[in-house]
């Protein structure tokens, strides 16, 4: 289903994303806010052994501890209300796409599946979207209303022709303007030099952090076509590249993999949940088996958990 949202106004586009979603995917998260990651939430549920390299020593149960003489940790289940916030990027290479979505319209299918399928009594969502000219922020709001407005906001943004705001910028803004702990999801394609990282991994020490990664094939390997021109999408600057050379496809191939990697590295190392999505591959799917995966890993982390 890449075509979710290709040629159709706003209106029906929102429409046939949300019916997607809930078809597809609804039972996955409803009710279950360790879907779509694992990881503690803030009610107490009992203690269990401490796991070194695992566990945080400011999770220690002191008093378990001290009357078992083995370290344990508090363990924590979600709370009933849900605050989730999304950084959306909608910077100047997010309006690429050589299959059915470009990537911006792939980042606007996220933003819907994590508000439609996090919507209940209570939940609340705030979005800020990263343009080339800066931040514009939606403060947390509960309903369908709300989402559908965030939704649109993203989808009829003017395309950037120049400008650019850092994405660390944007994480520090973030970071800074939430108040109460929840669910923070980021979607961009992380095509960012600067260092992105240190501000993601601070969010990710307070909240549950989801990066969400979005490509095109086009930008992993070059078809051959001849001379090619080439415009960055940042910058404006123009380049004629000769496709039909084999040895420039394999270095271009080699160089996207390397920065691919970077980007993958730098999210592990802020220790946030990371899935990945494609414009020429079914973004429902690839969705759904990282929310299995994820409700797999707390349901195991929940067997685990006793009170001695």
């Amino acid at each position: 289903m890449n075509g979710t949202l290709g040629g159709l106004v706003p209106h029906h586009r929102l429409r046939r994303l949300e019916l997607t979603v809930t078809r597809r995917l609804d039972g996955l998260l409803r009710g279950q806010h360790a879907g779509l990651l694992p990881g503690a939430g803030t009610e107490p549920a009992g203690s269990r052994e401490y796991r070194p390299g695992e566990d945080e020593v400011r999770r220690i149960d002191w008093a378990v501890t001290a009357r078992t003489g083995t370290p344990h940790v508090r363990d924590t289940v979600a709370e009933r209300e849900l605050s989730v916030h999304v950084l959306a990027d909608a910077t100047a290479s997010m309006d690429f796409g050589t299959v059915e979505l470009e990537k911006r319209e792939l980042a606007v299918a996220a933003v819907g599946a994590v508000g439609f399928l996090t919507a209940g009594a209570g939940n609340r969502l705030g979005a800020d979207l990263l343009g080339p000219h800066g931040v514009r922020r939606f403060p947390p709001r509960a309903g369908r209303s709300h989402l559908l407005g965030v939704l649109t906001a993203m989808l009829t943004a003017p395309r950037a022709t120049e400008g650019t705001v850092a994405l660390a910028g944007a994480l520090q803004g973030l970071g800074r303007s939430l108040r109460r702990r929840g669910l923070v999801v980021v979607v961009s394609d992380f095509l960012d030099d600067g260092d992105w990282g240190t501000p993601l991994r601070r969010l990710g020490q307070r909240h549950q952090v989801l990066a969400v990664e979005v490509t095109d094939p086009r930008e992993l390997e070059l078809p051959d076509v001849g001379l090619l021109t080439v415009v960055n999408p940042e910058t404006g600057r123009r380049a004629e590249i000769p496709t039909g050379s084999r040895r420039l496809r394999e270095r271009f191939a080699e160089a996207a993999a390397a920065q691919r990697h970077r980007v993958r590295d730098t999210l592990r190392r802020a220790g946030v949940a990371h899935v990945a999505l494609r414009t020429d591959r079914d973004w429902v799917a690839d969705l759904g088996r990282h929310v299995l995966a994820q409700r797999r890993l707390a349901l195991a982390a929940r067997g685990r958990v006793g009170t001695p």
